[in-house]
């Protein structure tokens, strides 16, 4: 057994949601005859995905959706897997990265699975044509999320996409505890460093940041927060973190985390005030939150480690991991969101996918939420996969929550 499909092996057995589904998939078949193209992170948790759906009649061709977060050994595995094409490699230049995206489009899928939105940004650029075949997407990220949701607005985007970013299964545990505990995971095995003590900034306090902040925490880091929204800065400041801006951070953290899916989040303004031997991460989805261009610019060296990046200014040395991208996966040995938060993510892919097809149609253009029962069903068969049970509902208890008659 090749390397690829070991680790294939390992990630299906901590995955019986997707497992589950995959199952129901074998035997209705909601894919036969379907082409699906899909941008994501290539690894092992993805390749139960892909599996899943191919198993479920899909033809289906991915590709990679960060030049540095492709496992070549998945990648090779997933190419022998029947109905599936893979065109996905690690250390894509920015020309191959895009003729990858091309080669999937090239398919004409009918369904679109994206990570960051770089398949239905290519479809509404410069691959309009195919445009009329496509029933609709999901997305993944938030910052692919807030993409389309600009789309939306200006009348742009032309077919149905369901933002699974953004429903309850997907946000309290893909985000909070999927992006806490492997961006923290891939920032002490990439450094070395203690946790405990440091004064780690946590720039953005969405869901991903505010599972940061608490993991943090728990390993006896002194957590700073910094915002844009005063609301979010409540309730960090509530939750026990210091809140200030990042001008103010910058003289006062060690590590610094990004996780905000916006640009320009830390430049050269703040690299001027941070202290030497300040340690930078990004945990969003794109390599913009760093402003790792004025670094490379204006560094008098730089020097080149496994996953580091030490740029030497005048009278200290910054350190930037993973090139400013995401890091639980662009480190080298990056693994990403640990296999059960995936289970849950992937089921709820998977599962819309599938309500594409069956209702792609009758949808007019425009963002979705995930609809309520996709969400309940995964969350159901997490639960019985641990075996736990939980209470229903009443009809007296139904009656009074729908009901307006009963007073005080």
């Amino acid at each position: 057994m090749e390397t690829g499909e070991k680790k294939m092996t390992w990630a299906r057995q901590f995955m019986p949601v997707l497992a589950s589904i995959r199952e129901e998939f074998t035997r209705e078949v909601p894919f036969r005859g379907m082409r699906i193209g899909m941008a994501l992170h290539v690894e092992a948790k993805t390749a139960c995905l892909v599996e899943a759906l191919a198993a479920g009649g899909a033809e289906v061709y991915i590709t990679g959706c960060n030049p540095l977060s492709t496992q070549d050994d998945v990648a090779d595995a997933l190419g022998k897997v029947g109905g599936v094409h893979c065109y996905a490699k690690r250390g894509a230049t920015t020309e191959e990265y895009y003729a990858a995206i091309d080669r999937v489009l090239d398919a004409r899928p009918q369904v679109t699975i994206d990570d960051g939105m770089d398949l239905i940004h290519r479809l509404h650029t410069t691959r309009t044509d195919l445009i009329p075949g496509v029933i609709g997407g999901c997305e993944e990220t938030t910052t692919g999320v807030h993409r389309l949701r600009a789309m939306a607005r200006e009348e742009k985007l032309r077919f149905p996409v369901i933002a699974v970013n953004d429903t309850p299964m997907k946000r309290f545990f893909d985000n909070v505890h999927g992006t806490g505990e492997s961006a923290l995971a891939a920032i002490m095995l990439t450094t070395n460093m203690l946790i405990a003590g440091k004064a780690v900034v946590v720039a953005g306090y969405g869901f991903c940041g505010r599972g940061l902040a608490k993991k943090l925490h728990g390993l006896g880091a002194r957590v700073i927060v910094t915002e844009v929204d005063p609301r979010r800065a409540l309730e960090a400041y509530m939750d026990g973190f210091l809140v200030m801006p990042m001008e103010a951070a910058a003289e006062a953290g060690e590590l610094f985390i990004t996780t905000t899916g916006n640009t320009s989040v830390i430049t050269s303004r703040h690299f001027r005030k941070m202290r030497p031997g300040a340690v930078l991460a990004n945990a969003g989805h794109f390599n913009v939150e760093i402003d790792v261009k004025w670094l490379e610019s204006h560094a008098k060296a730089v020097t080149r480690r496994d996953g580091i990046d030490t740029y030497h200014l005048d009278g200290k040395d910054i350190h930037v991991l993973a090139e400013g991208r995401l890091v639980n996966l662009a480190i080298p040995k990056g693994m990403g969101h640990p296999i059960e938060v995936m289970d849950l993510s992937f089921a709820l892919q998977a599962l819309c996918a599938r309500h594409i097809v069956l209702n792609g149609k009758k949808m007019p253009p425009g963002v979705y939420e995930v609809p309520g029962e996709i969400d309940s069903q995964v969350a159901t068969k997490k639960l019985t996969s641990l075996g736990l049970a939980i209470d229903e509902l009443t009809k007296e208890q139904k009656d009074y929550l729908s009901g307006w008659e009963t007073g005080t």
